[in-house]
């Protein structure tokens, strides 16, 4: 259990946050009084964060205007949080890109680099927040997952391939710290639908406009329930219906779920707007002008989300299909009870 429940004062450091759910992140918890380190690649944006951060609340704000798929940079980013703010407490990666295409579509660079940004620059955050919090009394590092981390979909496959990867070395580090008896924690949250800037920049190899798919959320919706997993530090929670749905779809029936994304999930994903040929895409480099806190899709986000913990939730489920399946043997069981039996001797049914 994380001991963050007073969060002023606190060293936070988030990445990717420049726009979108980070940016939401980084507000949120200046809300409370915590000291803010920020990683982005834009300076720029990075700076005008600082001053609106300053503005809401936050103690004091360091930035590192870096690629998080550099280790060397994470980790000196990390250094000098430290040395500007205090020992890091909570370090929350959530840094990304992704680009919208059919697998045969997508070349071998683009692959490697949304995998290195969204899983590797995860993978550095969390070794860069141990090196701090291994001589510390406490620590917290908290992953942005995504429900596409359970349940791949169509024209995201290094998206939906680096979400996997993030769920199975977040275990890993859980696991690895537990056994060790650390006290730094790690947290995972599985992510809906967000209407932040993603759909704006993502590169895109579709000749429609990308969009969120299924009920989507403000980013503000994630950042309270960042917020819940450092007062908490449970190990991982279903942000919104929509994310538990498909976990929980993908448990009891894959197959249908192939079937159902297979018919809905292109379309589902694209708008009725054509790409413009001088549309920018952030995949190489920032596009300055768009890091803001939401996408274009505020009429249709919810405001506010439903949070599942993860682990009590799954084993509800299990229990759930537990008594289901011990009612439904008794009520066979009850059945074949009381169906004649034919005698051994050959002579009429027997009650």
């Amino acid at each position: 259990m994380a001991s963050n429940e007073h969060l002023a004062g606190k060293v936070v450091a988030v990445t990717g946050a420049a726009a979108g759910v980070g940016r939401a992140i980084a507000l949120r918890f200046a809300r409370e009084g915590a000291k803010l380190g920020l990683i982005s690649r834009d300076k720029v944006a990075l700076e005008s964060l600082a001053e609106e951060l300053r503005a809401a609340g936050a103690q004091d704000v360091a930035i590192a205007p870096i690629d998080v798929s550099d280790a060397n940079e994470v980790f000196a980013a990390a250094d000098r949080f430290a040395g500007e703010l205090g020992p890091i407490n909570i370090w929350v990666n959530d840094a990304m890109v992704t680009v919208f295409s059919l697998v045969g579509d997508i070349t071998p660079e683009e692959f490697r680099r949304v995998t290195e940004v969204t899983y590797l620059g995860v993978v550095y955050g969390s070794m860069a927040a141990l090196k701090q919090m291994r001589t510390q009394p406490s620590g917290q590092i908290i992953n942005i997952g995504s429900a596409l981390a359970y349940r791949g979909i169509p024209l995201q496959s290094a998206y939906c391939g680096a979400k996997h990867a993030i769920r199975g070395f977040t275990a890993s580090l859980r696991a690895e710290l537990e056994h060790e008896h650390s006290p730094i924690v790690v947290s995972i949250l599985e992510l809906p639908a967000m209407n932040t800037p993603q759909f704006d920049w993502a590169r895109t190899h579709r000749a429609h406009q990308p969009k969120p798919m299924g009920t989507i959320y403000q980013p503000e919706a994630a950042a309270e329930a960042v917020l819940l997993a450092a007062r908490t530090g449970a190990s991982e929670y279903w942000v919104g219906t929509s994310t538990l749905l498909t976990i929980v779809g993908n448990m009891i029936a894959p197959k249908f779920m192939d079937w159902f994304l297979a018919r809905s999930a292109v379309a589902g994903q694209e708008t009725n707007q054509f790409v413009k040929p001088c549309r920018r895409d952030n995949l190489m480099q920032p596009v300055a002008d768009l890091h803001r806190l939401h996408g274009s899709f505020s009429a249709e986000a919810k405001p506010d989300v439903s949070v599942y913990p993860g682990a009590t939730t799954r084993a509800a489920i299990v229990a759930g299909g537990a008594v289901l399946f011990f009612g439904l043997g008794l009520v066979m069981a009850q059945r074949r009870q009381g169906r004649p039996r034919l005698s051994n001797r050959g002579g009429s049914p027997s009650r």
